[in-house]
């Protein structure tokens, strides 16, 4: 179910104009500032990701989770995908290593188990008026590609004003915990580092996760 392309030119429509005004930064993917996209990529590498494994990283901006991994220490198979031709031209500038492509989750179509990790971050984001439908879909699809688990972040929308929002997607964290049960065999949820977003990692078996801590 790729992205519609209505929807796929209004998110490049407004990225592209962000990066116009920001360029090689955290402000160019409409994070607030870099403390901030950085405090997101933390809770993500809490899945407990170690150097030799692989990494599809969806909606990956720059590829900037890569550099954020090399800062760990850790040395990962990065690859990174995005719906920007500008942010990817940009980041195989600064992350020659990283293998940074152009397209949705759909349109890179990863076979079954391909990687051991998937993360996402801020991509699900933008309000598609769709009740959630296209992001339910992208990570019931990240789940089937990974080996490991996956980890990403959704906006909450417990929090009032983000839930009041015309232009950002929000979600209840039940609700996504409810469509990975089925499939996890454990899911931990972080919601304590910023009031209006939380944080899912999901593992694919208990050996995995044991493996991780």
């Amino acid at each position: 179910m790729p992205l519609d392309n209505i929807h796929r030119q209004q998110i490049l429509s407004s990225y592209n104009s962000a990066f116009k005004r920001h360029g090689f930064h955290a402000n160019a993917l409409l994070w607030s500032s870099k403390e901030v996209q950085e405090l997101r990529f933390s809770k993500i590498a809490e899945i407990a990701i170690k150097s030799g494994d692989s990494i599809l990283d969806v909606g990956c901006g720059f590829g900037h989770f890569a550099g954020f991994l090399v800062k760990l220490g850790l040395d990962i198979q990065f690859t990174g995908i995005d719906l920007s031709e500008n942010f990817i031209i940009e980041g195989r500038k600064h992350y020659p290593d990283a293998d940074l492509q152009v397209g949705d989750l759909f349109d890179y179509n990863p076979a079954p188990n391909h990687f051991d990790y998937l993360t996402l971050s801020g991509t699900l984001n933008n309000k598609l008026n769709d009740n959630g439908d296209y992001a339910h879909q992208v990570i019931k699809r990240l789940f089937a590609s990974c080996r490991k688990g996956i980890a990403f972040n959704l906006l909450d929308a417990r929090h009032q004003w983000t839930a009041s929002r015309w232009d950002l997607q929000s979600f209840h964290p039940e609700e996504i915990i409810a469509l990975l049960e089925p499939m996890a065999e454990r899911i931990e949820l972080i919601d304590d580092y910023l009031e209006n977003d939380f944080t899912v990692l999901a593992w694919k078996d208990s050996a995995t996760f044991q493996d991780a801590y």
